[in-house]
This record gives structure tokens, C-alpha cells and sequence, in this order.
């Protein structure tokens, strides 16, 4: 984990007048040590690997803290959960492609992808705020192959 990531968290939850705790130090370790968009479950078992008491209600409970620290971004893809993404401190301009086959999220930048979503803006007649792309799609590898190696069962999402 970065030293600058925890040094911001921490300083967040001082703020805020809340303790350190060793559950929420491994949730916090277990949300910043992977480059991977995670679940609140999958968060869970990370952070239990490292916390073995760690329990569902604290994930729940120290994943908003995160969200509103500005550190871990919540990511809403149309299922019945969110995902968590920790990659906003390094590349704030990131968009998303979810595979509608195997559930993988592929992130990806592209140097013109500002200036359309600029140029679209500005002839709608809107100035950018929040600018965020999301491209659903289907595996070519599974299309092709009939498998797709990338798929993940649904409970280490």
C-alpha cells in the first residue's frame, strides 16, 4: 500500500474523530494493496486474510468512510452490488469496459477521449463536471474460442 494513500486515510479518519482499529487497518490495507476493482464481499475476505475478525459490518461501515475520504471511487455497473475501484488517485480520467460474458473490468484511457466528451458537451449545449465512460461488451475471446480464460467465479468478483 502506498505510504501516501495511508497517510491521507488516516489523516481523513483523524479528522473525523474515529479510531484505528485493526479490523479497519486490514480493510483499509486490503482496499489499497490491488489495482482490481472489488465488491464489499470480496473486500471481506481480502481484509480477513489479513484480520481473521474483520466482520461484514465493519466492511460496510469503513467502505462509505473510504468513498468520502476521495480515495476509493463506488462504481455502479448495473448489478445487484457495487464495485469499488482504488484507482482513482492515479488516474482520475479513467473509463471502464465490463464483459457482459466473463464480468471482467478492463479499464482504459485514450487521449481523445477528453476532447469528445467535450466536443459532445459543448454542442448539447452543457460544460463538463463529471465525465465518466462505460463501455459494456462481449468477449471476442469467448466468441471465438468458446471460453473465456478471463472469467472469474462469481464470489471472487
Amino acid at each position: 500500500m502506498d505510504p501516501a494513500v495511508r497517510e491521507k486515510i488516516y489523516a481523513f479518519l483523524d479528522a473525523r474523530r474515529l479510531r484505528r482499529t485493526a479490523q479497519r487497518d486490514a480493510i483499509i490495507e486490503a482496499a489499497f494493496s490491488t489495482t482490481e476493482h472489488f465488491t464489499a464481499e470480496a473486500l471481506l475476505a481480502q481484509s480477513r486474510r489479513n484480520e481473521p475478525s474483520v466482520s461484514r459490518a465493519t466492511v460496510y461501515r469503513t467502505l462509505p468512510l473510504l468513498v468520502a475520504s476521495g480515495l476509493l471511487r463506488e462504481m455502479d455497473f448495473g448489478q445487484d452490488f457495487k464495485y469499488y475501484d482504488p484507482n482513482f488517485i492515479d488516474k482520475p480520467h479513467h473509463n471502464h469496459l465490463i464483459c457482459l460474458d466473463c464480468n471482467k473490468i478492463v479499464e482504459f484511457e485514450d487521449e481523445h477521449m477528453e476532447v469528445l466528451e467535450n466536443c459532445i458537451s459543448h454542442r448539447l449545449g452543457f460544460s463538463p463536471a463529471v465525465k465518466s465512460v462505460r463501455i459494456e461488451a462481449s468477449c471476442d475471446e469467448l466468441k471465438i474460442l468458446g471460453i473465456c480464460r478471463k472469467r472469474k467465479p462469481r464470489d471472487a468478483d
